[in-house]
């Protein structure tokens, strides 16, 4: 998908163990809640230098009956309001419900949504008018980061969660991430950097 002319950059935000703790089992009420540290400063500064920010969640506790999709809008309503007190805004929530493989129909099906497919960037991209080529994704996850690279964005894996596990793992079987940094506070400062670098270098 070709981006139009002044269409804005994006940066891509994996919700459990990027942006805040993962939890045994889901996610799937507003009190079980943490956000990692500065999670609201770095949002924020994304938020300041002209990205958008979006968090791309796979949610297939839904496929298998965990959770529905009221509950994940009341997590999701928690989680901007805290963010909020720390001066950050989300742009927009994507969350893909299904699994492939477990759960029940509607939710049991393949799909081009769940991450390590692109399908949430490119709806991000049309609801938003987003520059997917001029974009970044921080997730905890190697399928975060097929994601992003099947669109063309630049990656950030964060040591938070599973992800230095997945590091570990990138380095025996390759995909590894453009940065690899310690945890989301870290990743907004390396990507500012990088913009920075950029745009001196034009």
């Amino acid at each position: 998908m070709s981006a139009e002319p002044g269409a804005r950059r994006a940066v891509f935000v994996d919700r459990d163990g990027t942006l805040n703790r993962e939890i045994e089992g889901a996610l799937a009420s507003p009190e079980q809640l943490e956000l990692v540290p500065d999670a609201a400063r770095a949002l924020a500064s994304l938020s300041d230098a002209g990205f958008a920010v979006v968090v791309v969640t796979n949610q297939s506790a839904i496929a298998q009956g965990w959770l529905d999709h009221e509950r994940l809008a009341r997590v999701h309503r928690a989680l901007a309001e805290e963010l909020a007190l720390g001066g950050a805004r989300i742009d927009l929530f994507v969350a893909c419900p299904h699994h492939d493989r477990e759960g029940l129909p509607p939710y049991r099906r393949a799909c081009e949504c769940r991450k390590p497919r692109p399908g949430m960037l490119h709806d991000a991209a049309r609801r938003l008018g987003l520059d997917l080529g001029r974009s970044w994704l921080v997730g905890d996850a190697l399928r975060d980061l097929a994601a992003a690279r099947a669109v063309g964005a630049r990656t950030v894996l964060v040591a938070t969660g599973k992800g230095a596990r997945e590091m570990e793992r990138a380095r025996v079987e390759g995909g590894g991430p453009d940065l690899y940094v310690e945890d989301l506070a870290a990743a907004a400062r390396a990507i500012l950097a990088a913009e920075r670098v950029d745009t001196q270098g034009k």
